[in-house]
């Protein structure tokens, strides 16, 4: 049941230490990276056929065109429609993220500048296990596609059949994915950092996955990029008295449903409006088809949290800094500008989180765990790299050398001092 709760509650204690890092769990995953990073192929078969249990051989591990013109005579076209129409606002939306190279003139004739180049060669993390996301496909792989990444290889777990969800096949084909294995875990993660005989090498790896794929990220982070260390999902819901309370029991529930560790969390300063969405979240519980997920959820990390006054609810919604963050109040707008930390602020009674999941344009690939104070969403700007450009004509140096050899030689730094200085006695 969803337990109410006052601000001083141990309970929001646990919520603002809510981390998932899996130490323990460290050394078994190093030992499935070093596997794939000794034996290549062999290794990656071998691990995807112990932990995803796919009846498949190893030369099946890469999609084929024939499996993917099958899985677009398996779609149904209001469902190939309803994925396009998502892709073109995903597209639209992250085309507005201009990065541009830029140069500028000093006064003696110097340049100072910053290219702009997107990446080579991403990975994009697609999770598979108890739900299958043509949602993320696009997610992940259209800002890089915006960016102007030539090559976008794509893991997700296959079924024990040895197959992919044909919708997230088709995603793949729709967004621009150029090459697809079926393999998930820590597998998929080493494959794509240190490649094998299939998989070519990449330069990033985006997209979120479960604790073991959150600790091979982080360990093979450096080796190369990764977009951020995600952990399960969350959502803060902050009302007044004018929400609708089976509204948002049922927006509670949308996360819940994703894993039993994610939270669900109203903040609210209606103690009546809490004891409402407590009642209607374990009617709405009884008829979910993922309630056994669900109600572990909403057991381990549910809540509704009774404020004294909205602010109070708002500044705990800051702390809390959740991937989701619901503002169902009567003028949302009005409480936006004291938003400081969340992935994504969904505004009024109609912009429910699964607007944002699926339909509307920004990046459901978003910080978790309090992360958001410091991350930001999944962005074209993760599949770019910036290079700066330094041009010194000799009436530049003349000015800055003398204060260049000063700070040199300040720091112990004699060589770079006298690389400077000799150029002004030469000049």
């Amino acid at each position: 049941m969803l337990k109410v709760v006052s601000i001083k509650d141990d309970l929001v204690s646990r919520l603002l230490k809510r981390e998932h890092r899996g130490e323990d769990l460290e050394a078994g995953v190093r030992e499935i990276i070093e596997q794939v990073k000794e034996y290549g192929d062999q290794g990656f078969w071998s691990a995807t056929k112990r932990f995803d249990h796919a009846d498949m051989s190893a030369a099946q591990m890469q999609v084929t065109e024939d499996e993917i013109k099958e899985a677009y005579a398996a779609t149904a076209p209001d469902l190939l429609e309803s994925l396009r129409l998502a892709r073109d606002n995903i597209s639209e939306f992250h085309a507005r993220q201009h990065f541009q190279t830029w140069f500028q003139p000093g006064e003696d004739g110097e340049l100072l500048g910053q290219i702009y180049r997107p990446l080579e060669r991403v990975g994009i993390y697609v999770p598979g296990g108890t739900a299958a996301y043509p949602s993320s496909v696009l997610m992940n792989a259209l800002p890089a596609k915006v960016a102007g990444v030539k090559e976008i290889i794509m893991v997700t777990p296959p079924r024990t059949d040895g197959t992919v969800l044909p919708l997230v096949l088709v995603a793949a084909a729709e967004a621009g994915v150029t090459k697809i294995f079926k393999a998930g875990g820590v597998q998929a993660v080493a494959g794509l950092a240190y490649g094998t005989e299939s998989i070519s090498k990449v330069d990033k790896i985006v997209g979120p996955g479960n604790i073991y794929v959150t600790i091979a990220k982080r360990l093979v982070f450096g080796l190369v990029d990764i977009d951020m260390l995600a952990g399960p999902s969350e959502i803060v819901i902050v009302a007044d008295e004018e929400a609708d309370h089976v509204l948002v029991a049922a927006d509670l529930l949308s996360q819940a449903e994703h894993d039993p560790m994610a939270a669900a969390i109203l903040v609210t300063p209606d103690e009546k409006l809490a004891q409402s969405v407590r009642d209607e979240v374990e009617k709405q519980l009884a008829v979910l088809p993922r309630k056994e997920i669900a109600a572990a959820a909403i057991k381990n990390y549910g809540a509704a949290v009774v404020t004294g006054s909205m602010q109070e609810a708002v500044d705990l919604a800051n702390q809390l800094a959740p991937e989701h963050l619901e503002l169902y109040v009567k003028d949302p707008f009005s409480w936006l500008g004291k938003i400081r930390n969340a992935g994504a602020v969904f505004l009024g009674a109609y912009a429910s989180e699964p607007v944002g999941d699926y339909f509307a344009g920004p990046n459901h690939v978003l910080p978790t765990g309090g992360t958001a104070r410091f991350f930001s969403p999944l962005s074209v700007e993760d599949f770019m790299k910036r290079t700066s450009v330094i041009y010194t004509t000799k009436e530049a140096l003349q000015k800055w050398g003398p204060h260049i050899v000063r700070l040199a030689e300040d720091e112990g730094l004699d060589a770079h001092a006298r690389a400077i200085a000799r150029r002004l006695e030469r000049l």
